[in-house]
């Protein structure tokens, strides 16, 4: 099984450039799923969750074709609605061809999808807001079917502003009859991204970066081109890696608004953060102080930058307290980085992190896409060698992840076993 081994120590200087949003992507292709043409997008990251989603779209009749970081999708000849459930198991947002295909075809069949384990994140929002629509759900033997003679705009208001249900509610009313308004919908701006994709597309929808969304159904979607919004949180994770091995790096592809919380905690922590038409400058010149914060959605401080700055908190003059209201299960790596010597005390979703001077490198096993993240940027500061296992997460949701760390500086390798050496 390949790893990854980091060697601390060294200090990231030089230019990034982000790939396009893995969580943008992930919605920007199922809502090609609506369209009778050819829909081409730019930037799409080559990542394992966008190839699953490639197969998805694939087995479903579409033709796909993927060079570079183009993607062109003609969805004219799907001719299925049921996603075989090998795939759906692989990765959360296969449920995100939901709405697409109810909106499209009046039917769908999916099994319950799968993803990193951080947590409950049930479907239940999802399917209520396509029964509101007019949809008949059935949930049985793990899977999920959904049917319609039409579908009819309604009034939806979620309990919580899921991410997810936002784009499956959006895209099922796109198709629909009627106008719906969707409240306290998700404020995130991978929903903005989706939303001037499907506008693009000839759809009708308003309100997308606040927490009401009209949708004004169409009676047919055409093909379009579009270019993916860049990563924040890939920027926010290399922004953490500059203030842990007190680097210096410029960050270009980055929309600095999409990172505001991010950039005023970092901030107050004392990281030197500069945003100019190029993109960020990230500094440290001195030592990282303690901050308290609490994840939420956004424009609040993101879950999927959680374990990143636990990291930086791990090393920070005086105690942080982190308190994760999003998932329950996002503290995993919290044993890892006690392996290599974090001081970490955990009171249910809450988090009590003492800094230290040191980390030391360690044999630590990835549990999820942004524990892991953050296991290679506490490797990165740590004394010694760090040899993290189970790295098919990173590569779930970062491109090319190890080659622009070696292109900054740091010391990382990927190996079979551990019979290998660096080499500069």
């Amino acid at each position: 099984m390949e790893k990854y081994v980091v060697v601390g120590g060294n200090r990231l200087s030089g230019t990034v450039r982000i790939s396009g949003g893995k969580n943008s992507v992930l919605a920007i292709l199922p809502a090609c799923l609506l369209s009778k043409g050819v829909c081409t997008i730019h930037e799409v990251p080559r990542l394992r969750d966008v190839f699953v989603m490639k197969e998805v779209l694939e087995c479903l009749g579409a033709k796909v074709s993927f060079t570079g970081n183009t993607m062109s999708v003609d969805a004219t000849m799907v001719d299925t609605v049921e996603v075989p459930d090998r795939l759906t198991r692989m990765m959360r947002a296969s449920n995100l061809v939901m709405g697409p295909l109810l909106s499209r075809f009046k039917n769908v069949k999916v099994a319950y999808p799968g993803g990193c384990s951080i947590g409950s994140r049930p479907m239940d929002q999802h399917l209520r807001g396509m029964k509101d629509l007019g949809a008949e759900v059935t949930e049985k033997y793990g899977f999920i079917e959904a049917k319609a003679v039409k579908l009819k705009g309604a009034e939806i208001c979620l309990d919580f502003p899921s991410v997810g249900a936002t784009e499956n509610i959006i895209m099922a009313a796109s198709l629909a009859e009627g106008v719906t308004i969707l409240r306290n919908a998700a404020r995130e701006p991978e929903i903005t991204d989706l939303q001037n994709f499907l506008n693009n597309m000839g759809a009708n929808i308003k309100g997308a970066g606040t927490d009401v969304i009209k949708i004004s159904g169409v009676k047919e979607l055409g093909g379009t081109e579009h270019i993916i919004n860049p990563d924040r949180i890939e920027a926010g994770t290399f922004i953490v890696m500059t203030a842990i091995t007190n680097g210096d790096i410029m960050i270009t592809n980055v929309i600095p608004e999409h990172l505001e919380a991010v950039i005023a905690k970092l901030r107050e922590a004392g990281v030197d953060i500069i945003e100019d038409e190029k993109g960020i400058r990230v500094k440290r010149k001195r030592r990282i102080k303690g901050v308290d914060l609490k994840t939420m959605p956004f424009p609040g401080f993101p879950t999927d930058m959680q374990a990143q700055i636990m990291v930086l908190m791990s090393l920070a003059e005086g105690t942080s307290v982190i308190t994760e209201t999003i998932f329950e299960n996002r503290f995993k790596h919290v044993d890892e980085l006690r392996r290599m010597g974090a001081n970490i005390k955990l009171e249910g979703r809450v988090a009590i992190i003492k800094g230290i001077k040191n980390l030391s490198g360690a044999y630590v096993e990835i549990s999820d896409l942004r524990a892991g993240a953050a296991l290679v940027a506490a490797g990165l500061a740590a004394e010694g060698a760090t040899v993290l296992e189970n790295i098919n997460h990173i590569e779930r949701g970062y491109e090319n992840f190890e080659q622009k760390l070696r292109n900054l500086g740091a010391q990382i390798i990927r190996v079979n076993g551990l019979k290998s050496s660096f080499k500069k």
